[in-house]
């Protein structure tokens, strides 16, 4: 089974990259399932989403404790120190920002694990490049399978077909197109995806 946390705030498509991820894996033939979390229900308020896949049903329903891969979604939730709280020891970690962090700010979990396994990704910018609003999880996500290979980038595309408008899903897919071949590019480290390099 794989696990994956999704963090972020009210208004960045937390639920829906959840969603999305969920469909994705659907669209492949294996078992998933996608829940949010919410504090207050407001746009801004820290969100948190969920979504197992597995090729078994799944019969779990609690909030994920255990993840293999985490997405953040906003830096500013960075100084939370139970945010990469439970991260499998060779799990993945995508974090939308435009110049890697220091990774001591992240915990002694996200500073041992392998290399490659944490990712910066500006993907707001290359949202409002690509979509024209900050809405940075259709990045996160083409930048979570190009580094993990959870699911193929095809499977995410269709999803986001069913899910949007024809001219929005255009746009959704050249967002997520656009980090998934950069992360894909030589060793990662590019304009536009950052390969933490030890």
């Amino acid at each position: 089974m794989v696990q994956v946390r999704i963090h972020g705030r009210g208004g960045q498509g937390v639920v829906t990259a959840a969603e999305l991820l969920s469909v994705a894996a659907f669209l492949e033939g294996r078992a998933a399932q996608a829940f949010p979390s919410f504090g207050s229900e407001r746009m801004g308020a820290p969100v948190v989403a969920f979504c197992r896949m597995d090729d078994r049903p799944i019969r779990l329903r609690e909030p994920i404790t255990e993840p293999d891969a985490l997405v953040i979604q906003d830096p500013t939730l960075l100084s939370d120190p139970r945010l990469c709280a439970g991260l499998h020891p060779k799990g993945f970690v995508v974090i939308n920002a435009s110049a890697p962090i220091e990774l001591s700010r992240l915990g002694p979990v996200v500073e041992h694990l392998p290399k490659g396994h944490v990712r910066f990704v500006p993907a707001t910018a290359i949202a409002r490049q690509y979509i024209g609003r900050p809405l940075p999880n259709a990045a996160m996500l083409g930048a979570l399978l190009a580094a993990t290979g959870y699911l193929k980038l095809d499977s995410l595309l269709q999803a986001i077909s069913e899910k949007f408008s024809a001219a929005i899903a255009e746009k959704n897919h050249a967002a997520a197109r656009a980090s998934y071949e950069a992360a894909q590019a030589g060793n990662g480290v590019t304009s536009a995806v950052l390969e933490v390099a030890r």
